[in-house]
């Protein structure tokens, strides 16, 4: 089940709630019992491992194509 995040616009706090993506978009109220919340976009899975500290790998080149294969010039 996917993990959501909020935040309560009343005591600042962040907390994150497990719900079917149906429910994605549904109200969810804070620990505290705020209502007031509103749902983060977060980042988590699109793009590799977290912390891998450098770049993804490029793909090779040096073959096929004009320019790429050295047919330009």
């Amino acid at each position: 089940m996917p993990t959501y995040e909020f935040k309560c616009r009343d005591c600042a706090d962040t907390f994150e709630v497990n719900r079917p993506m149906s429910e994605s978009s549904a109200p969810a109220a804070c620990p505290a019992g705020h209502t007031d919340t509103v749902k983060l976009l977060t980042m988590a899975g699109l793009g590799g491992r977290a912390g891998a500290g450098s770049a993804p790998a490029m793909a090779p080149s040096g073959g096929g194509g004009c320019c790429g294969g050295g047919c330009c010039g």
